[in-house]
């Protein structure tokens, strides 16, 4: 299907500030209806969740890093960083302005990533061979980020020494303390030593010698450390525009049930950077990419406001990765650990989905 002319005003332009995991959907799922543009600082997108599995297995990366181009088919893409929006339009570093009729703010949380997609694949080598030459691992950071690394690193490493600190008083705190324990002891089972509230004091540390002090005075050596700690949301950037009453205390954006910013008919945001009440989680990201893409294509098309679709926020299924073969799955009513979860999310982190949901082939072809 071609673009109609631009100069013919049949489409609406939309922008979309943003190319992770929502960002990059509702850039893909609206391309055919709107004069789309996506503005990302780097060329590609990357599904966060199998960036772990890429530090043990850096050919991971090669399909869970994705060129934007390649699903925005029918859609104009600018690498750049936005540094202001109007009512009208929006600005980059580069000095780029962009019109928009309708805008989507995808941001999500702070990432320092390299612009492009073959220097960000070597990254994945370079970690890789610092795990392969290191005897001990020190992780900081019990959440969702340190566990897999930790399980990733245990399962294919097993002779290595892993270290996990973690300042609270329990692993995974944004899940109920059973799921917690049952990860604790399979953490222990495969030799990792778990030390909980405490933190490692980074300024009393001396990385040229490998020697880590924590917060209760313990020495631990480790030959490499990995920081798994929690990363701001990417909307500082905001405050310094019309939107600024729109943030809440956390740095959040307000949004309505349509997902569209409250007090505004034409500006939409999903994903981790909003106040929606649930767990930050990728698939919910992935689902608020899908309703707002529906509410999207309702207005570019002149339906009525009273038939859009609504985010209802619900108790929903968690899934972390223990490894290649294990998980740990917190359900509504149970929580199991093992194989099972482990068949439904850890052989390969949902990536093949996430490709073909963009409309490309789940495996690599040869070209």
């Amino acid at each position: 299907m071609e673009r109609p002319s631009e100069m013919s005003g049949v489409w609406k332009r939309v922008v979309v500030i943003g190319g992770g995991v929502a960002g990059s959907l509702i850039a893909k799922s609206i391309q055919f209806h709107a004069d789309v543009t996506l503005i990302d600082p780097k060329e590609y997108f990357e599904i966060p969740w199998a960036s772990l599995r890429a530090m043990v297995e850096p050919s991971f990366a090669e399909r869970s890093v994705i060129y934007h181009k390649d699903y925005l088919t029918n859609g104009r893409l600018v690498v750049s960083k936005v540094i202001n929006i109007s009512n009208s339009e929006v600005l980059t570093e580069e000095g780029h302005q962009v019109a928009y009729d309708y805008l989507v703010i995808a941001t999500g949380h702070n990432d320092t990533f390299p612009k492009n997609r073959t220097e960000r694949l070597e990254e994945y080598y370079a970690e890789n061979e610092k795990i392969k030459g290191a005897s001990s691992v020190l992780i900081v950071g019990g959440g969702p980020t340190g566990v897999e690394l930790a399980s990733e690193i245990a399962v294919d490493y097993p002779d290595k020494r892993v270290v996990l600190v973690h300042d609270g008083s329990r692993l995974l705190e944004f899940i109920g303390p059973k799921a917690a324990d049952k990860t604790l002891e399979w953490l222990k089972s495969k030799n990792v030593e778990v030390k909980l509230r405490q933190s490692v004091e980074l300024n009393n540390s001396s990385q040229g010698s490998k020697t880590y002090v924590t917060s209760s005075g313990e020495v631990i050596k480790a030959d490499c450390l990995f920081m798994c700690t929690g990363k701001p949301l990417a909307s500082a950037w905001l405050k310094e525009t019309f939107l600024n009453n729109s943030i809440d205390n956390f740095g959040r954006l307000k949004v309505d049930e349509n997902l569209r910013v409250k007090g505004y008919k034409n500006i939409f945001a999903i994903g981790d950077i909003t106040d929606v009440k649930e767990i930050k989680q990728g698939y919910l990201a992935q689902k608020h990419a899908l309703i707002a893409a529906k509410n999207l294509k309702l207005l570019l098309t002149g339906g009525k406001e009273s038939k859009m679709a609504i985010h209802k926020p619900r108790t929903i299924k968690v899934i972390v990765s223990l490894g290649r073969h294990d998980a740990v799955a917190q359900f509504p009513l149970t929580t199991i650990i093992g194989l099972v979860p482990g068949l439904i999310k850890s052989k390969d982190l949902f990536v093949g989905k996430v490709r073909k949901q963009l409309g490309l082939h789940p495996h690599l072809l040869d070209s």
